[in-house]
């Protein structure tokens, strides 16, 4: 990890434009504003701001951190990309108090620096998981309590004592193709429903879906080649190929991660925090990734993802 963050980049500013100008625009500046690029000029100048260009088409000038979650930010561009290497090459995350303290910045701008980081990890809209003889694993697991817990029971009968089960905790649904992916929800409730949705759009049909003995995926084999399950309450965790591994390694990281590094979420965020360890998840080293990939596919993330303090703390709060 030493000679990767000794790279100028991680340490110099001009550097690191550089460094995301060549990511972001491969093929030469494009204005954000007008999406130009025939007639763009770059501004030098002992007055001059770092990275600044003109379109001589709209007028306007910018830099490459207009319209990604870089844009507005008063951190040094080089402390950024310090950042998603950390929390990209961290296997269970990187929480603020840890960011505030390596990087120098307060705490606020570490805990707001890592949202938008969370945010340019969102998957940009891959296709469904799985395909002709490939297995795509389903689960569902709870984290934390729910912010307004339910009043009845699933079935529909009122609490006797205080309420406890599912109702009243944070559902979270996980596909992972085995092997593969992984693309998780939070979801308000984990019914029927909502699940037999997250299958149909997200698991191609000529695929094999494995997963426990739950209620919610009887009548999946509508939507998939083969649907076959294991029975976690009789002590079945696996039939020859047939299990559930994949999901249940994946809330393992997710768990302790969340528990050991984060330790508290607010339910508004969780989506996000999903988002990271799907991300790192789908360019682990098994799938031929290393820190500097990581950290290279997470900056393509970064357009169009903008996120303002104030939205993010209101949704904190």
């Amino acid at each position: 990890m030493k000679s990767v963050l000794s790279a100028p980049h991680f340490h110099n500013e001009k550097a690191a434009y550089r460094f995301v100008e060549a990511r972001i625009w491969p093929n030469g500046p494009i204005c954000p504003h007008c999406g130009g690029f025939d007639r763009i000029g770059k501004l030098e100048g002992e007055s001059t701001r770092i990275g600044v260009h003109k379109c001589y088409q709209c007028r306007k000038p910018f830099t490459v951190k207009v319209g990604t979650i870089f844009e507005s930010s008063h951190i040094k561009l080089h402390i950024w990309l310090q950042a998603i290497f950390l929390i990209s090459s961290s296997k269970k995350g990187v929480s603020a108090n840890q960011l505030h303290r390596t990087l120098g910045i307060t705490l606020k701008s570490a805990w707001f620096l890592s949202h938008r980081i969370r945010e340019a990890m969102k998957d940009g809209g891959m296709g469904p998981l799985g395909g002709e003889g490939k297995i795509v694993e389903a689960d569902e697991t709870y984290h934390g309590p729910k912010a307004n817990a339910a009043k009845v029971r699933t079935d529909g009968k009122p609490f006797q004592g205080k309420p406890r089960g599912p109702g009243v905790k944070r559902a979270i649904v996980t596909l992972v193709e085995r092997g593969g992916k992984a693309r998780s929800f939070h979801v308000d409730r984990a019914d029927k429903a909502t699940v037999a949705a997250i299958v149909v759009q997200n698991v191609a049909k000529e695929s094999h879906l494995h997963t426990d003995e739950s209620r919610l995926y009887v009548g999946a084999e509508g939507h998939v080649a083969e649907h076959h399950s294991v029975n976690h309450y009789s002590g079945e965790y696996a039939r020859g190929n047939v299990n559930n591994n994949s999901c249940e390694g994946f809330f393992s990281i997710f768990k302790r991660g969340m528990k050991g590094i984060y330790q508290h979420c607010d339910e508004k965020h969780l989506q996000r925090y999903l988002s990271e360890y799907d991300f790192r998840y789908n360019h682990r080293s098994a799938l031929g990734y290393n820190d500097q990939d990581r950290a290279n596919a997470l900056l393509q993330g970064v357009v169009g993802k903008r996120l303002t303090y104030k939205t993010t703390a209101a949704a904190h709060g």
